[in-house]
């Protein structure tokens, strides 16, 4: 009898144990809904590198984002690097030679060494502005409803992010960027809850992607830097995913120069997201305003 009562309270104990588990799924995003396809929706300006070619304006900086962010309502694509002491902050390039007062590469400094340098804009002018902790940026995008799309660079693992998203509560305002089917997936498997940029420039592309692991509800197609056909947009639209262009680069040079209606003519052709070097421009030619 004393063996019974023993084996009893085992089974509870383990029993009780074990029942936490079966509450530990995760929540899902609320852009993963918010940002889903839908007929006729206000287009989306993205931000590329948080604002560049500002005067007295750096890109990748939080300053920049709460002056642009004072204007127009935007998301904004940040590049995540991490220093010699493991600490992630934003910063695009290996090297800090063209984006701060700095040199060398940033892996040789510890963020506080970091701190004796100074940001400066794509006119290289110096601002009083510092390289910011990417943890910074996360409370002050989830404080002001702020959407960021997140760029990974190769020193940087996907998991660091995403653990810093969860540990400061930014699943609701945080996009993971992925440029392959591996990224994609390593990314998927770290934090199925979160909605995640997939690269997705042609029927290839998209093929893989739909014979993944993943979800549509949890993808945002970028379709390159080139515009595609009609019918592929639509392709993704029927599938309920939202497409973004890069117009960053070439797109926003014939904007500038043949006018800036081409906006709305990219968003007429299927363009959900624009994301680019002038979001003053392109949201003027949108009529989005705060």
């Amino acid at each position: 009898m004393k063996y019974i009562v023993i084996l009893c309270l085992f089974v509870v104990s383990f029993s009780c144990k074990e029942e936490p588990k079966k509450q530990e799924a995760s929540t899902k995003s609320v852009l993963i809904e918010r940002l889903a396809y839908q007929a006729n929706k206000t287009p989306v300006i993205s931000v590329h590198r948080g604002g560049k070619s500002i005067e007295n304006y750096p890109e990748n900086c939080l300053e920049t984002l709460k002056y642009i962010n004072d204007s127009i309502p935007a998301v904004y694509e940040i590049d995540i690097a991490k220093t010699k002491d493991n600490v992630l902050v934003l910063m695009h390039d290996n090297s800090l030679g063209r984006t701060s007062t700095g040199e060398g590469d940033i892996t040789n400094y510890t963020y506080q060494e970091l701190l004796q340098y100074n940001l400066e804009d794509d006119f290289g002018n110096e601002t009083t502005f510092k390289i910011p902790l990417f943890k910074d940026v996360l409370i002050w995008a989830k404080e002001n409803n702020v959407i960021l799309t997140i760029d990974i660079k190769k020193s940087v693992s996907v998991d660091q992010v995403v653990a810093l998203v969860k540990e400061t509560g930014a699943e609701d305002i945080s996009i993971i960027i992925t440029y392959d089917m591996k990224q994609a997936s390593a990314a998927y498997k770290a934090a199925p809850e979160l909605l995640l940029s997939v690269s997705a420039r042609n029927d290839k592309e998209l093929d893989w992607l739909l014979h993944s692991e993943i979800p549509t509800e949890n993808m945002i197609a970028f379709t390159g830097t080139r515009l595609s056909p009609e019918a592929f947009y639509k392709k993704l639209h029927d599938l309920g995913i939202t497409c973004m262009l890069g117009t960053l680069g070439n797109l926003d040079k014939q904007a500038q120069a043949k006018g800036d209606r081409l906006y709305k003519k990219w968003v007429d052709l299927g363009v959900d997201v624009i994301a680019t070097d002038r979001p003053f421009a392109a949201a003027a030619s949108l009529n989005i305003k705060k």
